[in-house]
């Protein structure tokens, strides 16, 4: 796979499927270079295996959900601004009306019961912000006053004065005559360009606490919504479900502060689960946090699943009701895999293997629709029967990537000198080699490699190199002590693990080249790339990208500092700087580029700026590259040139200190 193949990678999110059972509908989307933004749109598939159908022709359509009916997909698409907004299209296809105009777009959204109303998140700007006085730009705004210990985040920016309040709005009559008015705003202030039916938004809340996700409860009555509370001296993860009533009437505590939410489901009988974490008395016991399926009982929260060996904390993860279970997704050694988890907490595992769940699934009756990545497709459409033995590929967009020669990775363990198991992968090119060897290491710490087709190891390979990359103590789905054992330990065993992985993979496969080796990681993996190179000096160069890289400064820069690296490396300055790369950096003698997005507020510009500085004025040689516009998703989601400019520095780079 070359860089600009990434066009080829089309991912697939969440399905929704239809009440009867006779179709889904779901997203795609796919990086194009020309337009340099991420494209897709919403496609219709007939079950139990018929036609396939492209339903909307839109840039960047998203997240369709059905009425209860199935006779109306709700979904977002961006305005002429780049601003997701509701829109709504017959499911067997017509002209797409927009519902809202909000003025910094909507995050989230559902409908009620009975199909005739949605409700939706959206920011809403403080007055003069954001656009909302016309001629004012953002540097001649009035000055941000911060009283509290959070004010910023990653992919947002600034979040104290917008926060997410929750609205309701009537779906409007798709067979109405049209109406011409302009959708109406969330604001006084904020005004569209396009006409859109004009049923009346009404804003169910206020203040400054932000509201995240929605769900209607079966009776319709009330929206639930997870409350985001600005804490004032003490960083809290601990979150509130609220019930907010729909005629405006107020609200209720549907359960207290207690748990830190990151799911809400509504049963078709009303009992409401939940995708939820104890993050202990402190309120900020997050490392390996042990995402559990719940449900609210006399207003009291039940455990489903074993939070020490079951892990539904993968990013997307979400809670699907079929019949009076719920379907969930567990990562499970860099697989993802479809749980089926019944009240009484009985757990089946209904899919695994070489398909990774990737944005959840729906069903319909006993009927099974999932999102799936392989190793040999960014997104496919799986069809399932209840059980997950009948299995039926619905989709084949990976039969344009698989042209561009993509390579199966080999799964192998290693055992490390402490004789605990590494577990990992090595993708190798074609032929008999020599080749040189790229050690990658990945994000987190609580993260994990996959056996889905992953483009950097794609690029790399095609490049020449062989690459090993492995999931080392602290990484997500190897059960909860796994994640949990460098927590205070930074390292140290995930050291030892990823050179021991490492030395095995080159041990296993003639065709590595030992004496030729890089290493390169991002954020947490940039943590470890900048430590390792201060304690082994075996590498003929290193990347380190978007890092966590000085644990002292993190705390008042990084949107996550107040708790991140209080949680993994401490609060006492000794323990702090026996894990801080900063502290060993005149240690390093491997020439190094750093690789930062400007607008990272995950690991802030000034990690690379500091440790980029601190190498050169040791004399170490090292580059800094810097991305503008971007933030700490670049990779994943950033703009598609500078994906394709990024890989592009990385393979000079290789070529000047690691040639094929």
């Amino acid at each position: 796979m070359r860089a600009h193949d990434i066009e080829a990678l089309i991912s697939v999110g969440r399905p929704a499927v239809a009440p009867d059972g006779s179709f889904a509908v779901f997203a795609t989307s796919r990086p194009d270079i020309a337009a340099n933004r991420n494209v897709g749109q919403l496609w219709r598939v007939a079950l139990p295996g018929g036609s396939l159908e492209r339903l909307t022709r839109g840039t960047a359509d998203t997240s369709p959900r059905l009425s209860p009916d199935g006779s109306v997909v709700a979904f977002l698409r961006a305005d002429d601004r780049g601003r997701a907004q509701l829109h709504v299209i017959k499911a067997t296809g017509s002209e797409a009306l927009r519902v809202t105009d909000a003025p910094l777009g909507v995050s989230s959204f559902a409908w009620d019961p009975s199909g005739r109303r949605l409700a939706f998140t959206a920011r809403v700007p403080e007055a003069g912000r954001y656009g909302s006085v016309d001629g004012l730009a953002p540097e001649a705004e009035a000055p941000r006053r911060i009283t509290g210990i959070r004010w910023h985040s990653n992919g947002v920016g600034y979040t104290l004065d917008r926060p997410a309040q929750v609205f309701v709005v009537d779906a409007p009559d798709l067979d109405a005559e049209p109406v011409y008015d302009a959708a109406p705003a969330l604001s006084e202030d904020s005004a569209s360009s396009e006409s859109a039916p004009a049923n009346e938004v009404v804003q169910l809340t206020d203040g400054p606490h932000s509201h995240d996700g929605v769900v209607f409860t079966r009776d319709g009555d009330e929206v639930l919504t997870v409350v985001d509370t600005i804490e004032a001296d003490q960083r809290d993860l601990r979150t509130p479900l609220v019930g907010i009533r729909v005629d405006g009437s107020g609200s209720r505590e549907v359960l207290p502060a207690v748990l830190s939410i990151n799911d809400v489901s509504v049963a078709p009988d009303g009992l409401i689960a939940l995708l939820a974490s104890d993050p202990g008395a402190t309120g900020v016991d997050f490392v390996a946090p042990g995402v559990a399926l719940w449900v609210i009982e006399n207003g009291e929260p039940r455990r489903l699943t074993d939070e020490e060996t079951v892990d539904l904390g993968e990013v997307g993860s979400h809670i699907t009701p079929i019949g009076d279970d719920f379907l969930v997704q567990n990562r499970t050694r860099g697989e993802v895999e479809l749980l089926r988890v019944t009240r009484t907490g009985e757990v089946t595992r209904l899919r695994g293997g070489l398909e990774v769940i990737g944005h959840g699934a729906d069903a319909a009756g006993e009927r099974i629709v999932c999102a799936v990545a392989t190793s040999r497709s960014a997104g496919e459409i799986l069809l399932l029967d209840s059980d997950g033995v009948d299995a039926r590929l619905l989709t084949a967009f990976g039969d344009a990537a698989d042209a561009r020669g993509f390579v199966l990775p080999r799964a192998i363990e290693v055992s490390g000198p402490d004789g605990y198991p590494v577990h990992g992968w090595i993708a190798t090119p074609a032929g008999d080699g020599p080749f040189p060897v790229l050690l990658q290491i990945h994000g987190g710490p609580y993260a994990s490699y996959g056996v889905h087709l992953f483009d950097e190891t794609q690029v790399l390979v095609d490049a020449g190199y062989a690459v090993v990359y492995c999931n080392p103590r602290g990484s997500a789905g190897y059960g909860r002590a796994h994640g949990r054992s460098i927590r205070g330990r930074m390292g140290t065993d995930d050291l030892v693990d990823v050179l021991a992985f490492l030395d095995g993979a080159v041990a296993t496969d003639s065709r590595l080249d030992g004496d030729r080796v890089g290493i390169m990681g991002g954020s947490y993996g940039g943590y470890l790339t900048a430590w390792t190179i201060a304690h082994d000096h075996r590498f003929a160069g290193a990347i380190v990208e978007r890092g966590f890289l000085d644990p002292a400064t993190f705390q008042g820069t990084s949107d996550i500092g107040s708790f991140f690296g209080d949680e993994y490396v401490g609060t006492d300055p000794e323990a702090i700087e026996r894990q801080s790369p900063m502290a060993v950096v005149d240690r390093v003698t491997t020439p190094t580029l750093v690789i930062h997005s400007e607008l990272d507020f995950r690991c802030p510009l000034e990690q690379a700026t500091r440790y980029y500085s601190a190498l050169r004025r040791k004399g170490t040689t090292a580059e800094l590259l810097v991305f503008p516009g971007e933030d700490h998703e670049l990779t994943r989601s950033g703009r598609p040139r500078h994906r394709v400019e990024r890989f592009e520095a990385i393979l000079e780079w290789w070529s000047r200190y690691l040639p094929v």
